[in-house]
């Protein structure tokens, strides 16, 4: 999986899980600054409770 990848399916889910945020952390040195940008809008989704952590079904 990609990060561009992750970001679409949270997006289109609503979800992210523990595993693909510790994935996310392990390699956020090897993104590239498009990579960055869309982790760090990731994460503000998270602040305001547009996306979730969890599980999917």
């Amino acid at each position: 999986m990609t990060a561009g990848q992750l970001f679409l399916e949270s997006l289109s889910s609503g979800v992210i899980t523990q595993t693909e945020i510790d994935w996310l952390l392990s390699q956020q040195g090897r993104f590239s600054r498009a990579e960055q940008a869309a982790m760090q809008r990731l994460g503000r989704l998270l602040d305001q409770g547009q996306i979730q952590l969890g599980c999917r079904v």
